[in-house]
Parts: C-alpha cells; structure tokens; sequence
C-alpha cells in the first residue's frame, strides 16, 4: 500500500473511533441523565410514604391523647356550640387509654375466691386476692361477692365494679377470668374443688409456701373467707404497691353508678361547698359493735337479739358503756351534731350523709338538722326512679356514697371502720383532699363533762383538743385533719 493511500486509511480509522467514541458518550450521559431522574422519583415517592405514615400515626393518637392534650384548647374545629348533642355526652365518657401488655407467665392454677361483709370490707379483700393470685402466678376467677350477710344484697360483681376494666387494666400482673375455662367448669360446678379459709393477717411466704402447693395439687383452689387475709405491714413495697393499684385504678364501679354520682356531686356544688358525714349509726353497726348509748330499754333488746342472731358475730356479751369510754363506739347524732358545731362548721354548709338508714329514724337525727339544717341524703337529693336500679342493693347504694365521699370538700366519719379508711386513703390518692378523724375517746369524755354541767359550752368550744385542731397541730387530741 503507498503512502497516501495508508494515510487516508488512518484518518478514516481515527475518524471512525471518534465517531464510536462519541456516540458512547452520548448514551453514557444519557443513561446517567436517566438514572438521575429515577433516583429523584425514588426519593419523593419515599417521602410521600413518610408524610402519609406520620399523618396516620398523629390521627391515631389524637384519638387516644386529643380529649386531654389536643381537644381542650381553643379551636373552630372543636368548639362544643357546633357539636350534637350526642357529641356533648360522649365527652363525659372516661378517656380511653391504651391496654397494657399482658404479662405472660406459667400459670399453677386457678384461684376462686368468695368475699365476706360490706361492700369495703369486700373492697380491701379483693385487692389482696389479685395480689396473692399475681404472687403465686395463678388465674384469679373474678370474686364473688357476700349475699348471705346481714344487708342480703344479690348484687354481683358486674353489677357494681367494671368487669372488663377490672380484667384489661391488670393484665399486665395478673390473668383473671370471669369464669373458669369450659374444661374445669362441670368439675367446679360439681364441687370437685378444694375450699378453705385462708389465715388472718398472713404474709406473704404463707401463701407461697402452704396455699400454692395446694393449688397446683388440685388445680382450682376456693378461698371462702377473704377479709383481712393478708397482713397490713411488714410486706414488700411492690405488694402494697399493686394492692393500692388495685384499689385505686383496678376497682372502677359501673358506668351507671358513676354518671349518678356525678349527677349527686353536680346538684350538691350548684349551692356551694359540701361537707360528706359518714355517720355510722345504723342497725348492724351498732348491734355488732353491742354500742347502745343514747338508746331505750327496746332499742337495746332488739340490738342483742340481732347480735346472737349472726353466730359469726363472736362477740356477744358487751358493757356498752365501757366500750365507749375506750372510744370504741360510732358517735351518736347528738355527740356528732355537739362536735362538728365545736369545730367552727358553719350550720349552713351542706351536710351529706353517707350512711344507710340511721337507727331510731328522724328522732334521732332531729338533734343534728336542728343545728345544721342543710342536711341531705341521696334520698332526698334525686327522684326514686333514679335510685330505683339499686333498691334492695346496699352494696350498690354504698358505692354511690363512696364516690360522693371522695369529692366532698370535708370527709368525716364518726367511726374508723372500713369504708372510713378505704375513703381517707382514696383522697390521699386523689390530692390529699381533706379528711377530719375524730378521737372518740378524747370526744366522749369532754361531751360527757359538758351534759354533766363539769364544763360551760364557752369551755367546750375552746377546750385543749378542739382548740389545737383549729390551730392545726393536734394528731392525738380530739381529731386529725388529714
């Protein structure tokens, strides 16, 4: 080949791979081009899904938080005027809150349990059958409540507590049932179970060491007493700790009794402040107690008939009298209306009394409404249709009394009994709202002195212990502000 004709096949050679190399290029920037353009895509779909997760995540819990975060502040979008009325009602409805995770444990058994007395007595033992049942890592039948008592109430548990809140809201420590599981039920409807009463005032190595052993031998253990089976003190934190969730957060009455006891609270703060007297001068108080002070000759007969009618009732021989110097009995009308009016309670406050039927009727309370005059019962506070659903029913009747209890503005009860200190610790819960205990014993002697003439009423009203209660020093003198 000459060399033109070699210099010309180099040219087109050169020209040829630029060409090619060119065109590479192009394709090469274009695909780049491309893969820029896809990656932008990408990334605002990826942020769409991000937004819209956020969105779905902030509208779900606005559900569960906006009634007390988001709802109560000023906005044209919630503003109560606009919203049906269906609407207004639900906002009284109780919050509804996530359910804690359920706490997974090998089960040993089942606890059945009856309880025993009125409806705090039964109150207290229920929160030590869930403690016990949590501490044993058994399932706890939901507890049957005393329909053989004194007051004869049907009621069951449903028809005074929450089941299901009582069940979702301590399923974190505890399984409970509202029966026992079908494989078990025709054995327990048998009676093929064991049953026994538990040791007063037991700890907690009692339980772990003589009543698991018995319910892993037979499966479904029956406890037929419950009150105070567990002891008060000298137990670990994390046991009083569940025992006052229990109480506190675990034992909620029954939507129908609650919206009553919101209507009863309503009615009594529309005239002012309200004083709630637990005044424990009924029938069974006082026959089971043998306190007849201020009573006849036929009042006193009929209380010890009572008192040996109940063969539970141990104690059946009692000097009256005696018991009430050691201050041991409720105070009477007479000695309440005496106290309250040393303490400075203006005779115009509303007086609630939390009680059942008051023994000896009107004649015995006329000495407290003549001084205080402003004194209600739910009787007299509501229609006898709405108290209709809870006729016949103590129990039911003094789950109301409790919740108006815990939102008077002054808690006094003339006898440290269970509902007495049930109430007192629940308002220490609630804002150590104030609750006033009497000293009996210190209040019936100074009394005493003033009917005998030993003291002037210018004496009593300034007397040592009344005195120091109205300076807020005095826990031991004639009462405890709390």
């Amino acid at each position: 080949m000459c060399e033109a004709e070699k210099f010309i096949y180099h040219k087109k050679k050169l020209l040829l791979e630029m060409k090619v190399k060119f065109l590479g290029d192009s394709k090469l920037k274009n695909s780049l081009v491309s893969k820029s353009r896809m990656s932008l895509w990408m990334i605002r779909a990826i942020t769409i899904l991000l937004l819209w997760s956020c969105c779905v995540h902030l509208v779900a819990v606005g559900g569960m938080w906006g009634p007390r975060l988001l709802k109560g502040w000023p906005s044209c979008f919630n503003s109560h005027h606009d919203l049906p009325m269906a609407s207004q009602e639900m906002t009284s409805l109780p919050m509804k809150i996530a359910l804690p995770p359920k706490r997974l444990y090998q089960n040993n058994g089942y606890l059945m349990v009856s309880c025993n007395g009125g409806l705090n007595q039964m109150r207290a033992a229920i929160c030590d059958m869930v403690t016990i049942a949590r501490y044993m890592n058994v399932t706890l039948i939901v507890p049957e409540l005393d329909k053989t008592s004194f007051w004869n109430d049907p009621s069951e548990f449903k028809d005074i507590f929450d089941v299901d809140h009582f069940i979702t809201s301590l399923r974190d420590e505890v399984r409970i049932l509202k029966e026992v599981p079908p494989r078990l039920k025709r054995r327990v409807e048998l009676g093929v179970y064991h049953t026994m009463p538990p040791i007063s005032w037991s700890n907690m190595s009692y339980y772990q060491d003589q009543i698991l052993p018995l319910v892993k031998k037979h499966k479904v253990l029956h406890l037929n007493k419950t009150d105070t089976r567990l002891a008060n003190n000298e137990l670990p934190v994390e046991v009083q700790k569940l025992r006052c969730r229990v109480n506190f957060n675990g034992l909620r009455f029954t939507p129908k009794i609650e919206e009553l006891g919101r209507r009863v609270v309503k009615i009594l703060r529309e005239k002012g402040p309200f004083l709630v007297l637990h005044l424990r001068y009924e029938m069974d108080m006082l026959a089971f107690s043998g306190c007849s002070h201020g009573c006849n000759r036929y009042e006193e007969e009929e209380l010890t008939r009572m008192r040996y009618a109940y063969p539970w009732w141990k104690e059946k021989v009692i000097n009256s009298e005696l018991k009430r110097k050691e201050g041991l009995c409720p105070l009477t009308p007479e000695e309440t209306a005496l106290t309250l009016s040393a303490l400075g309670i203006d005779r115009n406050v509303q007086i609630y009394i939390a009680a059942g039927e008051i023994y000896g009727g009107k004649r015995r309370l006329k000495a407290l409404t003549d001084v205080f005059p402003n004194v209600v019962r739910k009787e007299t506070l509501l229609d006898s249709s709405d108290l209709s659903f809870c006729k016949n029913h103590s129990s039911q009747m003094a789950a109301l009394d409790y919740l108006i209890s815990l939102e008077s503005d002054i808690f006094v009860p003339t006898y440290y009994g269970n509902m007495a200190k049930v109430v007192e610790g629940h308002r220490r819960f609630l804002g150590f709202k104030k609750t006033i205990e009497l000293n009996r014993k210190f209040l019936v002697n100074l009394i005493d002195e003033y009917y005998q003439g030993l003291v002037s009423w210018e004496v009593f009203d300034q007397g040592e212990g009344l005195s120091r209660y109205k300076n807020g020093r005095s826990k031991e003198e004639a009462c405890d502000t709390k």
